[in-house]
C-alpha cells in the first residue's frame, strides 16, 4: 500500500525550515522479555536522494529483505549508527532510560567519526519524546527533538533507522542463542513466545534475560554462579 512507502518529504521540509542535518531514529526491543534494546539512527541532509527500492519500517518486512536492505540503508544514509542498552541495564535504570542510553551511544558512534551534528533535528517515530531527558548538557543545546505518529511508515529516515536498528539486534540474539541455546531466539529474538516460554520453564531464565519482567515470580532467582553479560 501507497501509505506504507516512507518519503524524505518531512525530512525535507525540516530541512528547508533550517535543520542542519535530519536524524531519523527509532527503537527496537523495548518489549522483548531477554536481550539489549537497540536505538537505530539514520542522518539525511538536502542531498539525501530518493530512499532504496523496497524500504519499510522494519516490522512489515520479512528478515531477508531486511537483511538485504541493511546494507543498502547504511550506505544511503549520510551517517548510520545502533546503539544499545544490555538487559541489565533496563533492569537497573528501566526502560525508557535504556532507550536514552542506546540512543546516547548511537549519537557518540557518528560523533566519533568527526561529524558535526549541531542544528541537526532528530525525528522520533511516535508521540512520547523519550530522548530529551536522556540528553546531557553537551547534546541537549546542540539537537533539537521531534516526534510524528507512525514516522516508521512515513518518513524512510526513520524506517531506514528501524532497519538498522532491527537487523543488528536480530543478529545478536542469533549468535546469542548458540551461547545459551534452549530459547528458540534464532526465531523469536528474545520476544515473548510459547516456544520461548517452554525454555524458559525447562532450563531457566538465562542471564541475558530481563528478569523482571518474566511472568513467572519463581524464575527471578537465578543460579548464583550464573554471569551477568
Amino acid at each position: 500500500m501507497a501509505s506504507n512507502v516512507p518519503t524524505l518529504r518531512l525530512e525535507r521540509s525540516l530541512l528547508r525550515e533550517g535543520a542542519r542535518l535530519v536524524i531519523g531514529m527509532d527503537e527496537v526491543g523495548r518489549g522483548a522479555i531477554a536481550g539489549p534494546v537497540a536505538v537505530g539512527l539514520s542522518v539525511v541532509d538536502l542531498a539525501t536522494r530518493t530512499a532504496p527500492e523496497g524500504l519499510k519500517d522494519s516490522k512489515l518486512l520479512p528478515e531477508p529483505k531486511r537483511e538485504a536492505l541493511q546494507p543498502k540503508v547504511a550506505q544511503w544514509s549520510r551517517h548510520a549508527a545502533v546503539g544499545m542498552a544490555s538487559n541489565e541495564r533496563i533492569e537497573s535504570i528501566g526502560i525508557i532510560a535504556a532507550l536514552g542510553l542506546a540512543a546516547r551511544r548511537a549519537l557518540d558512534a557518528v560523533r566519533e567519526q568527526g561529524v558535526d551534528l549541531s542544528g541537526a533535528v532528530v525525528l522520533l517515530d511516535g508521540s512520547h519524546d523519550w530522548l530529551s531527558p536522556a540528553l546531557g548538557e553537551q547534546w541537549r543545546g546542540m539537537l533539537r527533538v521531534t516526534t510524528k505518529v507512525k514516522a516508521d511508515r512515513s518518513c524512510a529516515a526513520v524506517a531506514g533507522a528501524s532497519v538498522l536498528a532491527k537487523v543488528a539486534r536480530d543478529r545478536l540474539m542469533i549468535d546469542s542463542d548458540a551461547v545459551h541455546p534452549g530459547y528458540l531466539w534464532t526465531s523469536n529474538k528474545g520476544y515473548a513466545s510459547s516456544e520461548h516460554y517452554a525454555g524458559i520453564d525447562a532450563r531457566g531464565p538465562s542471564p541475558l534475560h530481563r528478569w523482571s519482567w518474566l511472568k513467572q515470580p519463581g524464575l527471578f532467582e537465578l543460579d548464583a554462579n550464573a554471569a551477568i553479560a
